[in-house]
Parts: structure tokens; C-alpha cells; sequence
């Protein structure tokens, strides 16, 4: 009995102590610390996932210096600890993205921990970095993601247009479905330089379903504008900036089983694109083209053709049509100097839609009749290019008669009129009368002229009247004599002349500030003889300093256009309007003393 209790005892004591034994190797042994590689090769455009793991936990752990790469992302830890079958499992790993920075052959060097008092090193392993792969398959961050998903695209309509030849550029932001914008902002707004433009405002972002390089996408039309070059050759289109909101779904769920998104931000940008803008050909072009370009309609048309002197009638000369409605010259019809002409009255109705401006302008002229007669309105020539055909057209109005019936007779001396445009009145109607037998003649007393009321009156009158004749005379003389004075009046009338439109649109802003740039360059085009094309902000100061302007004049004058072109982009308040209008009357004013 003793014996069998002494060899329990003894088995229980060799079985404690193979069971401490076994725990303890398990403690000591079976460390291991590697570090695992998603790929050992790569292209240069993809990414790089290295993994240190361990299956005890350490303290100092220190990573290589990663020579040829860029560390994107980590370290990122992440642990895991089981109990199966009663025997404790335990991982944990510390993660980096890396990129390459150039093609090549590098090395991952060893990391380092300490566990249990003992430092653990990882094997160094060979990357082939190659080149550049179509479809990299590393893992993407958000802003990977958000890149790859947002594209911006600038839609030209012509890449070879004529000058004055409308072009449309309309900007769309290609959306992936794995996407989803939140909103977005404008960072940097083209000026286009050498373009007039005028924008086409966008109502409603509306999705609509597309493909981009031959993907599904949804897209949405952000920006429309229609641009004429003012200039040939090489053009740039600036790009447009803006910073884009995005939601980017991740790997993770909630608590429902949903995706989880994360918000970031992404500028895009539709980048620089160039047109290569055509001259208009110099053969065949008409002497009295001034620079339409488009696809038009002209007449010439008379409220009335019959009425008596002293009344009234307007005549209309009118353009409609497609093209650069706002960027030409009527023509002026060329009217009998014994007609009284007003001037004209200018009138447009004129939409600009994606393929460019249509509508009409017009200019009505109030004339009004002295005398009797026929008066002819000679036919009236209208020029323009048009780029559909590549050629230029003419279109002439037909001859108009106007008949006065009822008015005093021209005299001779009436018609030979220093005129230009003198045209020979032809009397109609009754110019012989018969002889009245009836004359109905009274006596005729005479009267006294010495000492009478008119004696009286004759005989003062010159001691009044020569007073005042020598002091008309001497006033005339004095205002003849300023000539700056004369030279002011007549740049301010002018300056009135040419503003008159803009004046009448103060308070809406579009409206005035179109006005008001046509209003400048109507006046340099009268006073300089230059064509339409040949305004851009350089020319302008490039002829005004070889005339001698002063340069604060000059940069007042380009200052004005620059507010013209960024009123279309920017609030402008009614004070700062009549602030404008008040300036360009001044720098015309200034302008025509030197000119």
C-alpha cells in the first residue's frame, strides 16, 4: 500500500514537471518576426504594401529607411489575439504603402524588435521596380480613389475657327457611380484673353448618363460660354479650377451592414487648350466691310413713303441673323441734304444661346422734310463674312421714295447747299395759278413820316441796337477765341454722343457694361480708323502711346475695358456703374483733346 502511494506521487511529480517544462519551452521557443511583401515587382505608377509581422509582442520596433520609396501611408498596426483548443494564438503586424520613386532594382533592408528581452531582425528582400503598368492593382487611398473617379473636361466646339467666328466652350464634370459630389467651388476663373465672351448661365445641374474613355459615368454641365477671337493664330484657353467635394466609400460597414463613406475635397482642373483661329481672307473682301462674321439678313424699310413737310418718319436699317451681332458697324444710309436727319436710335434684340449670338440690331433715324417734293433714299450696301461658305457676301437694299405732297416750295439757293449728298427736289402739284379778277382794292391814305411813331423809332433805334451788336460781337470774338474751351465743349458733346446707350442702361448691369465696352470701342474706331480686329488691350495702348497720349489716360482707358470684361463675372453695384460711365466720359474727353 505504501509503495503504491509513493509511485502517485512520484507520477504526479513527473507529470507537473513535464507540464512546466512544456509551457516554458512554449515561452522561450517558436519566435518569429518576418516582414511579407504584397508583390517583387511593380510598376512605377502602383504601390507597395509591406507587412512586419510578429506572433509575440515586442517593444522598439524599428522600420528601414525604405530607399526608392515614398511612405504614402502607415505605420499602421493592427493585432490578433485567439484561445483555440485551450492554446493562445497571437499575431500582430505593422503595415506601410509605399511608392516607388523611380525604375530600378532596391532593397527592403531589415527591421528590428526586442521581445522578451532578445532583438528580432527580418530578412532584407529585392523589389524590381519596372515601368509604368496600365492597370496598377495596388491598394488606392481615398484621394486615389477621388482622383481616379472626377474628371473635368473643357468641350470645344471648333478647333480651327475664323476671327469673329463664334466658338462654344462648355465645361463637364464626369462623376463615377462609385462616387458621390457633394458640392463644389470655383477656384480660378478663365479671363480668355483676346476672346469676347459672354456667358451662358446654367439653371440647373441635371445628371446625365455618359461615358468617359469608354466607361460609364454620370456627367454634369458646369459652365457654358461662347467665345469670338478677336485675333489670328494661336489662342489659349485658360483652364478652369475647381475644388470638388466628394464622399469616397470605404471597406468598411456600419452597424446595419451599410457602407461607410469619407468626405474629402479634390481640385480638378479641365486644363490650357489652344485653337488655332483663322484671318479672314484678305480676296474679295468688300470696301465697306467692317468686320461681320456670321450668316445675315439686311433691309432698309420707311414707317411711311408719303406725308406733308414738317412731319415725321423713321427709317430702319436693320441686321438679323447669327453671328458677332455686337462686334460691328451699321452701315448709314445716304440721305438729300434738305431732309433735317436725327441720329439714330440704336435698338437690339439679340439671345446667345451654345452655338452663339442670334437676333437683330437696328438703328432708326427720325428724318423730317422742309419742302415739297420727290426724295429718293439711294440703296444702301451691307458686307460680311460668313464661315459657312468661306466667303464674303454682299446684300444692298432697294431704292426708297419718299414724296412730300404738301410744304413750301425748296429755292434754288435752298438745293445748292454745301452737301455732300445733295440731291435735286422735284416740285409737284399746282406751280401756276391764275390771275385773281377780283382784286378788291381799297384806297391807300397817306401819312406823314416826319414826326411819326416810326420816324421816332428809326432815329433812337441805332443808340439801342449798336450797344448791343458791339457787345454780341465782342462775346462771339471772346468764345471764338478759347479754343481750349471750344476743343472741351465739343469732347464733351462727343463723349455723350458714344455713351448715350450705356447712360440709358445704367442699373442693369449686363446691359451697360456691353454698352459701355462697344460705346470705347466704337470712339477709337471713328477717331483712329482702326478695324475691329485690331483691338486687344495691347494694340490699343501701342497706338494711343505712338500718338502721345498720356499714360494716365491710357491706363484709365484699358482699366475701363477690364471692368467691362469682369462685370460679367463679378456683382457690380449702381454706384460703382455710374462711377465707370463717369470715367469714360472723362478719359474720352481727355482722349479727344490729344487725338
Amino acid at each position: 500500500m505504501k509503495l503504491l502511494k509513493s509511485n502517485i506521487l512520484l507520477f504526479l511529480g513527473m507529470f507537473l514537471l513535464v507540464g512546466v517544462h512544456s509551457h516554458a519551452q512554449d515561452e522561450t521557443e517558436g519566435v518569429e518576426f518576418t516582414m511579407n511583401l504584397s508583390k517583387e515587382e511593380l510598376g512605377v505608377n502602383e504601390r507597395l504594401r509591406v507587412d512586419f509581422t510578429m506572433n509575440k509582442d515586442g517593444d522598439n520596433f524599428k522600420p528601414p529607411q525604405f530607399e526608392g520609396f515614398n511612405v504614402v501611408m502607415g505605420p499602421s498596426q493592427s493585432i490578433s489575439s485567439s484561445w483555440i483548443n485551450g492554446k493562445r494564438s497571437f499575431s500582430k503586424t505593422y503595415t506601410y504603402i509605399l511608392v516607388p520613386t523611380a525604375r530600378g532594382s532596391f532593397t527592403i533592408n531589415q527591421a528590428t524588435i526586442e521581445i522578451e528581452g532578445q532583438t528580432y531582425k527580418t530578412t532584407p528582400q529585392k523589389v524590381e521596380v519596372t515601368a509604368a503598368v496600365d492597370k496598377p492593382n495596388s491598394q488606392k487611398t481615398v484621394d486615389d480613389v477621388a482622383d481616379e473617379n472626377l474628371h473635368l473636361v473643357a468641350e470645344v466646339s471648333k478647333g480651327n475657327p475664323y476671327m469673329n467666328e463664334a466658338v462654344t466652350v462648355i465645361y463637364k464634370l464626369y462623376v463615377s457611380p462609385n462616387v458621390s459630389v457633394t458640392n463644389y467651388r470655383p477656384l480660378d476663373n478663365p479671363t480668355y484673353n483676346n476672346f469676347w465672351s459672354q456667358d451662358i448661365p446654367v439653371t440647373k445641374h441635371t445628371a446625365q448618363n455618359g461615358t468617359y474613355q469608354g466607361k460609364p459615368y454620370r456627367y454634369v454641365v458646369l459652365k457654358r460660354v461662347v467665345l469670338y477671337p478677336q485675333k489670328s493664330g494661336q489662342l489659349n484657353i485658360e483652364p478652369l479650377s475647381l475644388e470638388i467635394f466628394v464622399d469616397v466609400p470605404t471597406n468598411r460597414r456600419d452597424f446595419f451592414g451599410g457602407r461607410i463613406y469619407t468626405s474629402t475635397s479634390k481640385t480638378v482642373s479641365a486644363g490650357s487648350r489652344t485653337i488655332n483661329v483663322k484671318p479672314l481672307p484678305e480676296a474679295g473682301k468688300p470696301a465697306g466691310f467692317s468686320g461681320a462674321v456670321g450668316d445675315f439678313d439686311f433691309s432698309v424699310t420707311t414707317s411711311k413713303t408719303q406725308l406733308n413737310a414738317s412731319e415725321s418718319l423713321q427709317a430702319k436699317v436693320e441686321v438679323s441673323g447669327k453671328g458677332n451681332l455686337k462686334l460691328f458697324q451699321l452701315p448709314e444710309p445716304e440721305l438729300p441734304s434738305s431732309l433735317e436727319v436725327y441720329d439714330p436710335e440704336y435698338e437690339e434684340s439679340i439671345n446667345t444661346y451654345s452655338s452663339g449670338m442670334e437676333g437683330k440690331v437696328s438703328n432708326n433715324y427720325t428724318i423730317v422734310p422742309s419742302f415739297r417734293g420727290k426724295y429718293p433714299i439711294p440703296s444702301i450696301s451691307f458686307s460680311f463674312f460668313n464661315p459657312g461658305t468661306g466667303k464674303y457676301e454682299t446684300i444692298s437694299s432697294e431704292e426708297i421714295n419718299i414724296e412730300v405732297v404738301e410744304g413750301p416750295t425748296a429755292s434754288s439757293g435752298t438745293l445748292a447747299g454745301p452737301s455732300s449728298n445733295k440731291q435735286v427736289v422735284v416740285p409737284t402739284g399746282d406751280q401756276f395759278h391764275f390771275i385773281n379778277i377780283n382784286p378788291n382794292l381799297s384806297a391807300i391814305t397817306s401819312e406823314r413820316f416826319f414826326g411819326s411813331n416810326l420816324f421816332f423809332i428809326l432815329l433812337f433805334a441805332p443808340l439801342v441796337l449798336i450797344p448791343i451788336a458791339i457787345f454780341t460781337f465782342k462775346k462771339r470774338e471772346a468764345i471764338a477765341s478759347d479754343v481750349v474751351g471750344n476743343k472741351i465743349k465739343r469732347a464733351n458733346r462727343l463723349a455723350r454722343k458714344y455713351l448715350s446707350t450705356a447712360k440709358k442702361e445704367l442699373g442693369n448691369k449686363e446691359a451697360f457694361y456691353v454698352a459701355l465696352e462697344k460705346g470705347l470701342h466704337n470712339y477709337l474706331k471713328a477717331k483712329l480708323h482702326i478695324e475691329t480686329s485690331e483691338f486687344s488691350k495691347d494694340k490699343i495702348t501701342s497706338i494711343l502711346s505712338e500718338k502721345n497720349v498720356n499714360n494716365s489716360d491710357i491706363q484709365g482707358f484699358i482699366s475701363l475695358l477690364t471692368s467691362c470684361e469682369m462685370a460679367r463675372y463679378s456683382p457690380f453695384s449702381n454706384v460703382q456703374m455710374q462711377q465707370d460711365y463717369e470715367k469714360a466720359s472723362e478719359i474720352i474727353s481727355n482722349l479727344d483733346k490729344q487725338l
